[in-house]
């Protein structure tokens, strides 16, 4: 494990290092995502990485998202709450209409396609899909890797293009201040780490999606509203949280294994499209509805992971506190809404097929 892991490792720092030196934006996720997954997919060579490891940079991403739910950008968040489920209900229907299309012109059966389209987590969306018999996990996985695979390559190219017009700012940012960031780091320990290990804990006893992200991040907003204010984490470790993320993500793409790979790539590449898409035209309306700027909304609303997106708005100088709400809103709704009235509308269509195969 160890082999592989350190092989990973100088992949990962390979494609950070050109990714910096080609100024290409936001190097320290996608250059250790694409080298890693060009090397696991092209290459003989074993590849791991740690999960730990993965997890460590989760509760770093979702810390530092923390301290950005200030107690103003709370009352701004509670503004925004009906534009979070109108934004979120909005674009889960149009998954379901997306599926609908293309199981009409397949023939592949609408749960399986309903299940594949949804940008909920690949996990979660994989063990739903496998409580029903009818649904084809293959192509579930599939669809779901394919919209990842499209977010994490496609929404960093539209954010620094004209449309949107965002700009690399993490690094400027980072250089100004870095030598004040380790002493802060230091001194304020007692109450970074207490914050995170208790976030990660009740993260796990209450089932959290990605509890090692979502609970630090919960646990240090709670800190900073109740006034033990945690430290800013230091560039380096920052980086290192995007490297490490982007390690993990990019062995978990393997588009080699897929089956029947032209058509169906083909056929989840159009369902990602429409998602952006979505996403891009919800980001116009957001951004004339609340005044937000173009990358704040965009980031907001991108159906991708919530490390991810939080990792961008760093680097782009975006509203992290908006973006983190509105991302951190559409991950429960799909995680705790989503799944049960999947599987009432499975059920009900179950049973009518089957009253009618009876008649």
């Amino acid at each position: 494990m160890i082999r592989p892991s350190l092989t990973t490792l100088l992949i990962a720092l390979a494609g950070a290092a050109l990714f910096n030196l080609l100024h290409i934006p936001i190097p320290w996720l996608l250059g250790p995502m694409i080298a890693v997954l060009i090397a696991n997919n092209s290459s003989k060579l074993r590849l791991a990485w740690p999960r730990y490891v993965r997890d460590i940079g989760l509760v770093l991403t979702g810390y530092s998202m923390g301290l950005s739910l200030t107690r103003d950008a709370l009352v701004e968040i509670g503004r925004q709450l009906p534009s979070m489920l109108l934004m979120t209900v909005t674009l889960v229907v149009m998954c379901a209409g997306t599926a609908v299309i293309i199981s009409r012109l397949t023939g592949i059966n609408f749960p399986t396609l309903m299940t594949g389209s949804i940008p909920g987590g690949l996990t979660q969306m994989i063990t739903l899909a496998e409580e029903f018999p009818r649904i084809d996990v293959t192509i579930v996985t599939l669809f779901q890797v394919v919209r990842l695979m499209m977010i994490v390559i496609v929404v960093p190219l539209l954010l620094f293009s004209p449309l949107l017009g965002g700009e690399h700012v993490g690094g400027a940012a980072a250089a100004g201040s870095a030598a004040a960031e380790w002493p802060a780091l230091l001194s304020g320990l007692p109450i970074l780490l207490p914050v995170c290990v208790l976030g990660v804990i009740l993260g796990k006893a209450c089932k959290l999606p990605t509890a090692h992200m979502l609970g630090p991040m919960l646990a240090a907003a709670a800190a900073a509203l109740c006034g033990f204010h945690g430290p800013e984490l230091p560039s380096p470790l920052l980086a290192f949280s995007q490297l490490v993320i982007g390690c993990y993500v990019g062995l978990l793409l393997q588009p080699g294994k897929l089956p029947h790979k032209a058509r169906t790539i083909t056929l989840a590449l159009a369902g990602g499209s429409v998602l952006i898409a979505v996403s891009l035209v919800l980001t116009w309306l957001h951004s004339r509805l609340h005044n937000a700027a173009a990358i704040t909304s965009f980031l907001s609303l991108s159906p991708g992971g919530m490390d991810q997106m939080g990792l961008m708005a760093h680097e782009t100088g975006a509203d992290l506190s908006i973006v983190t709400s509105y991302q951190t809103f559409r991950l429960l709704f799909i995680y705790f809404a989503v799944p049960p009235m999947l599987k009432w509308l499975f059920q009900r269509m179950e049973k009518r097929e089957a009253s009618a195969g009876s008649d």
